[in-house]
């Protein structure tokens, strides 16, 4: 019998912090005392050392699973990834067994892409919500996945408000959104020589190589070193 990489939130308990990670298990146990919880799943701590073990990939039985799961969350969901009328978001984040702050950043909005956000546009009756959701999407993305320096972005927001004359993002309308969106994914494309990938399931399959990648960042090492947690745990 193949052994399983994935888990639906609904799958697990308090009990599989090994497995599952602090916070894996504790939405799991969640769900089972029946608060409301969104729908989700995790990739076990398994697949992280795997992910390693397979000189950093992911190997082709877990992608399969993880993809599996994801048509799973969409049936439970209601929702479908990068369906404009209809969209599925989620956030990735890592959680090992052992708490370890800031190991690695939340990716919020994850779904998100040109056709997708005007359909979150005309279901909320609100474009500015939409285009603030998809820029704060890219920023975290090229951030936390690719590494580019938020900074950059930071400098584009300022740009921006210098220009039209305001001193808070809240000042910037719908309009300056879709024009901070553009100027984001031309700043990604200029520094990584790629376009910001509109493929849903590629955003996912590479935030969660950044979730495995983020065992092994400096920070995270250097946080086990001080707290005696062993390397070969995983996230």
């Amino acid at each position: 019998m193949s052994k399983k990489y994935v888990y639906l939130f609904s799958e697990g308990n308090e009990n599989m912090r090994e497995l599952l990670g602090g916070k894996g298990a504790n939405l799991a146990e969640m769900m089972n005392l029946g608060m409301p919880v969104p729908y989700g799943f995790t990739v076990t701590t398994e697949a992280c050392n795997q992910y390693y073990a397979d000189n950093e990939t992911i190997n082709e039985e877990i992608r399969k699973e993880i993809f599996e799961y994801l048509m799973k969350l969409e049936e439970l969901a209601g929702k479908q990834f990068g369906d404009p009328k209809n969209p599925l978001l989620v956030s990735v984040r890592s959680g090992a067994r052992a708490s370890m702050p800031g190991m690695m950043d939340t990716i919020l909005n994850l779904g998100m892409n040109d056709e997708v956000v005007e359909g979150v546009a005309k279901l909320m009756d609100n474009p500015r919500f939409a285009y603030d959701s998809y820029r704060r999407f890219i920023q975290m993305f090229a951030d936390v996945v690719m590494g580019l320096n938020k900074a950059k972005f930071e400098e584009i927001i300022d740009e921006m408000k210098e220009t039209k004359g305001v001193e808070q993002d809240t000042e910037l309308d719908a309009e300056d959104m879709k024009v901070m969106v553009k100027r984001f994914k031309k700043f990604y494309q200029e520094s990584l020589d790629e376009e910001f990938p509109s493929d849903p399931k590629e955003q996912l399959y590479r935030a969660i190589e950044a979730v495995f990648r983020s065992w092994n960042n400096q920070r995270a090492i250097f946080y086990r070193k001080m707290n005696d947690i062993p390397g070969d745990w995983g996230t």
